[in-house]
Formats: C-alpha cells, sequence, structure tokens
C-alpha cells in the first residue's frame, strides 16, 4: 500500500495510545455530571456532592485500568481512519489543484485544501461512527464495560443500524472538523516554516504546528461533538431524556412499559437531546471539556503530525 496509508494508520494509532486519559475526561464531562459522579459516590450524608468541576482530575480514573477505558475501539478503528483519511485528503488535494490522483501540488490553495480534508472527513465516516460510538459507551458505562461488550450489545439490538447510532452528527462533526484541520496545519506551517530550517528545528515547528491544528479544529467542532456524545450515551446517564411526556403513568394495558428499552428504536430525536441539555444545563454544556479537550488536542496531533512526517520520510527513503 502507499506511503501515506501507512503513516497515516501508525500516527492515528500513536495518538490514541497518547490521548485515550485525556479523551476519557473529554467524554465524561461532556455527557454530564452523571457519567463522573456514578462512580464516586460521597463516603458520608454529610459529604458534599461530585461534580466535575470539584473532582479533582487525579479522582476521574477509578483505577489504573480505566486509563485505557474505552482505547480498545480507537486502537482498532482509528489507525485505519486515520490511514483512509490522509490517503483520501492527499488524493482529492491533487485531484482538485491539478486534475490527476497521484501528482500532489506544491502550493495548493487554501479553499482546496479545507474541501480536500472534509472529503476526507467524510470518506471516514463509516470506520469513525461506530469507533466513537463504542468508544463513549464505553468510557462512561457504570459498571464498566469492555469494547467488546458494548459493540455486542449495540448489535444485538440494532444489527448494523445499531453501530452507527448517531452516525449523522458524526459525519457532519467530521467533514467540519477535519477541512480545518488540514487548512490550519498548512496554513500555520507556511508561514512558520523556513528552506535553512535545521532538522530539530523542522521537528519543533511541525509538533507546533500540528498541536496547533488540533485546538483549531476542536474549537470549530466542539459544540457538535457535545451533542454527538449525546445521542451516543444517552441511555447511559440520567440527564439524558428516557421517556416522552405523553408517557402514560402506568404504561399501556398490555404492560410493555416494563419490557426494557432498546437504544437503537427508542432513542429520542437528535433534536430532543439536544434542546434537553439546553434546557437543564444552559449554554455551557456546549463548551463543557473543551479546556481538557485543547490540551489533548494539542499533544496528540503534535505527535500524530510528527509521526507521519517522519514516516513519510522512513518510506519514501
Amino acid at each position: 500500500m502507499s506511503a501515506d496509508f501507512w503513516a497515516g494508520y501508525v500516527s492515528g494509532a500513536i495518538g490514541i495510545l497518547v490521548g485515550n486519559p485525556l479523551d476519557l475526561i473529554k467524554t465524561r464531562l461532556q455527557a454530564g455530571p452523571a457519567a463522573i459522579t456514578t462512580a464516586h459516590t460521597p463516603s458520608s450524608p454529610s459529604a458534599a456532592p461530585l461534580s466535575p468541576t470539584n473532582l479533582p482530575w487525579t479522582k476521574q480514573f477509578e483505577n489504573l485500568s480505566a486509563l485505557a477505558r474505552g482505547a480498545a475501539a480507537p486502537i482498532l478503528g482509528y489507525g485505519a481512519l486515520n490511514a483512509l483519511l490522509f490517503v483520501t485528503y492527499n488524493r482529492s488535494l491533487a485531484l482538485l489543484n491539478t486534475g490527476q490522483l497521484d501528482n500532489w501540488p506544491d502550493r495548493p490553495s487554501a479553499l482546496s485544501i479545507w474541501t480536500a480534508g472534509a472529503l476526507g472527513g467524510l470518506a471516514i465516516w463509516f470506520v469513525s461512527a461506530p469507533t466513537e460510538l463504542v468508544k463513549c459507551r464505553a468510557q462512561v458505562s457504570q459498571p464498566p464495560r469492555s469494547s467488546l461488550a458494548v459493540t455486542r450489545e449495540l448489535w444485538r439490538q440494532g444489527g448494523l443500524r445499531g453501530l452507527y447510532m448517531g452516525g449523522g452528527i458524526t459525519s457532519v462533526r467530521d467533514s467540519v472538523g477535519y477541512g480545518f484541520y488540514f487548512w490550519s496545519y498548512h496554513l500555520s506551517k507556511q508561514a512558520v516554516a523556513r528552506e535553512d530550517d535545521t532538522p530539530n528545528q523542522h521537528a519543533i515547528k511541525v509538533l507546533l504546528c500540528g498541536g496547533l491544528a488540533g485546538v483549531v479544529t476542536w474549537a470549530s467542532i466542539f459544540p457538535l461533538d457535545v451533542i454527538k456524545t449525546r445521542v451516543q450515551t444517552w441511555d447511559l446517564l440520567p440527564s439524558q431524556p428516557k421517556e416522552p411526556a405523553s408517557q402514560p403513568l402506568l404504561g399501556s394495558a398490555n404492560g410493555s412499559s416494563t419490557s426494557p428499552k432498546n437504544v437503537i428504536t427508542d432513542r429520542p430525536s437528535t433534536l430532543s437531546i439536544t434542546q434537553q441539555a439546553y434546557h437543564n444545563e444552559g449554554m455551557k454544556v456546549f463548551v463543557r471539556g473543551l479546556g481538557i479537550c485543547s490540551a489533548r488536542a494539542f499533544v496528540v496531533n503534535a505527535v500524530q503530525w510528527a509521526v507521519y512526517e517522519w514516516m513519510m520520510k522512513l518510506l519514501a527513503a
């Protein structure tokens, strides 16, 4: 396979390993206070209630195994996702600027960079949607469940459709986000790179530009990501809407209200979940976790871009 495929695969997998602990905190903050507090009940009735704002960050992890919770799905899926992303981006950029798939332009336009990135984001949807779904549900489930257990439950309740719950909002997030991702990386790199840079200077600038691209990307799509997380974990937390307002108090006459809910068929609409989140927590719900997400984005994407460019040079040699 092509060099950009393997460079993208390895850099994506390494990025997940580096960023998973912070991603766990981000997901729980986005899902709502209950995602954190259910695992950290105060020891006495008089103890102050826990919340994402007063719980020390070291206590976000119940044990050492929590550091890797939900990482299995992204490690398996995100390597392939990142590989497909870079291959699609590079080929789209070449086609938009030169009309040929294998003739990469030296100075592509900013619009073509954004468009190629957005096309790359759309291309990875069929991988990113189930990967994100399994990761988020594994990260907030209480008691803890493995990625495999989460996948089996989703398949049992909805088959292939079950693995794509929240797929629509995920595709929009990925398309917009990766457009800004590649655009901001190339724009910042053009601004700081010099032909006479030493290898060390070049490496530092790649790390800086990669980290900046990650921060810009998440800032541009963070509200969409919050909505995606709420949609994908709607049934796991008490803060999410679970019952239609018109549900009879005692259920239907045949007693069907006692049957367990199907996470796929009984899910409220994306708009309903968004409105409920705003009604319960206000506008702040759409930026909760942005700080920890930005820190994670800088570190992860600095590493990813450094590994990607290093592997591209290695494989091209």
